[in-house]
């Protein structure tokens, strides 16, 4: 199976500390994909979410994206088609043995997925990402490394956007082959600040960093 990046980016021109090197990707423009599971949780949550990213990654560097997104289930071989993969919500999630098998296919040949906790999704999505890495567990992400320093730095960390409680945000993730390909946003919640500000009423500081936030998650996952 040819490894996902090859087939989406075709070109990455990659220079050492240059996000403008690293954002000049050729060919069609790239996809999101957001995360349709099982189990009753709200999958569908904040549609607005990405569209209101992806306008800011298009503005903001010269990554080729879609504005649009669409929705992906695990258990079809359409996951293939998306270099990143988006879930969320805020209640339980079940994988299939066949969305399991395919999910772990994908992230072992370059796939992403992103996942942020909605407030309420914590216990089911490691219960479930236990089935896809059995012998692994979530590691939570140092403040060096580098998601948090291109193309926006993040000294702290994931920011905190929406206070569910007094809780510190933070940021875990699943590696393969020393390679992030799952990561996992705890208490931070930065896809609330993405949809319109009128949505979630997120200040304008807050919503800004959100924003910056999922374009370094967009260039890591593109660029790694």
């Amino acid at each position: 199976m040819a490894n996902i990046k090859y087939i989406f980016l075709a070109t990455v021109i990659i220079s050492i500390f240059s996000f403008e090197a690293l954002s000049q990707i050729q060919g069609s423009a790239i996809k999101l994909g957001r995360v349709k599971y099982s189990g009753g949780g709200d999958w569908y949550n904040d549609p607005s979410s990405e569209p209101q990213l992806l306008t800011f990654v298009k503005k903001n560097t010269n990554i080729n994206v879609e504005s649009a997104y669409e929705f992906v289930d695990l258990g079809t071989d359409n996951i293939f088609y998306y270099p990143i993969l988006f879930l969320t919500g805020h209640g339980n999630v079940n994988f299939t043995d066949s969305e399991v098998r395919r999910l772990r296919a994908y992230l072992e040949n370059g796939g992403f997925l992103y996942i942020d906790d909605d407030y309420g999704l914590d216990q089911y999505i490691r219960r479930e990402m236990k089935k896809v890495f059995p012998n692994q567990e979530f590691i939570e992400i140092p403040y060096s490394h580098g998601l948090f320093n291109s193309p926006y730095p993040f000294p702290n960390g994931a920011p905190k956007v929406h206070e569910h409680d007094e809780k510190p945000p933070q940021t875990f993730g699943l590696f393969h082959e020393g390679r992030l390909c799952v990561l996992y946003t705890y208490e931070s919640n930065p896809s609330d600040g993405w949809p319109e500000p009128d949505v979630h009423k997120v200040e304008p500081d807050k919503r800004l960093q959100a924003l910056k936030f999922g374009t370094n998650i967009i260039v890591w996952a593109l660029s790694n």
